[in-house]
């Protein structure tokens, strides 16, 4: 199946404590169905301090599953559903909401 969420989308997350924020998709895992987004799902890591690196408590993103993010429709900014189609012979994904393409 195609991948309606790519690495650099722009995303609105729909549920939890983050309901509402937007932010570019980092890192798409498919096998998990999971995708990280920045600033969204902020989690707090203690660090033990190694020889390497300094210890600390570190704060990083934690993946959200796919289907609790939508994409940014690129004209309003709202989330919206995705759609294929075909345009010049290339298969394109565009917004359902305002039919805009949103690749590039």
């Amino acid at each position: 199946m195609a991948a309606k969420v790519k690495k650099g989308d722009k995303v609105v997350v729909l549920v939890g404590r983050d309901k509402g924020k937007t932010g570019t998709v980092n890192k798409v895992m498919p096998d998990e169905d999971r995708v990280i987004v920045s600033g969204v799902n902020m989690v707090k890591r203690h660090q033990r301090p190694t020889q390497f690196q300094a210890g600390g408590i570190e704060e990083k993103e934690a993946p959200i599953h796919v289907s609790n993010v939508a994409i940014a429709d690129p004209k309003t900014g709202e989330p919206t559903r995705v759609g294929f189609r075909t345009e010049d012979g290339k298969k394109v994904r565009y917004a359902k909401k305002s039919g805009e393409v949103i690749d590039v």
